[in-house]
């Protein structure tokens, strides 16, 4: 299946990304660094060049802020959308990593991130692909998005043709912008 053109930005540093604690549903504030990241993304888009392009963004607290940093001087219209937020947790939302690690260490033993199909009471990453693709599909043009570290690599696996599996295979970090044109994925910088 074939998508429009479109540039994908996760969010920048948060008080809870810096502690290592999983946000999932809940939220912290950006932090300066978080901020700065937001300030050089815009920097990216501007050189890029989106006139004309549509602006989404996860309705979660970081990545509205992220966006809204993002969009100065390019757009003030930024629609959120429910599919965009991030994957649920479950009962890990609020958790250090290292404390989930104590409670399961055998899912830590592989250093791949599939974890996140085992939160107790969580979303799953084949529940993430099939709001990642309904959205991608509802896209009718250019459009840049804003959302979070696994929604942005499953969207990504999803308009590569890549299984949700995959995800962790792909590059990612906070504040980063990709460009995802037939298929392709590029990191801006």
């Amino acid at each position: 299946m074939s998508f429009p053109e479109f540039l994908i930005l996760r969010h920048g540093e948060t008080e809870w990304n810096r502690e290592g604690r999983m946000q999932g549903g809940l939220d912290s504030a950006l932090t300066e660094v978080g901020r700065d990241q937001a300030r050089r993304q815009n920097e990216i888009l501007q050189a890029f060049g989106v006139s004309g392009w549509s602006w989404f963004a996860s309705p979660q607290g970081r990545a509205m802020s992220t966006a809204r940093i993002a969009a100065e001087g390019l757009s003030s219209d930024i629609v959120p959308d429910t599919r965009l937020r991030e994957i649920g947790v479950g009962e890990w939302t609020g958790l250090l990593r290292s404390e989930i690690a104590q409670r399961a260490p055998y899912l830590f033993e592989t250093g791949d991130l599939d974890w996140y199909d085992h939160a107790p009471g969580g979303e799953g990453l084949i529940a993430l692909e099939r709001r990642a693709r309904a959205f991608l599909r509802d896209l009718d043009g250019p459009a840049v998005i804003v959302t979070h570290g696994i929604t942005s690599r499953v969207i990504r696996c999803v308009a590569q043709g890549l299984p949700a599996e995959a995800f962790d295979t792909l590059g990612g970090g906070q504040g980063v912008v990709y460009h995802i044109r037939d298929g392709e994925s590029r990191l801006l910088s």
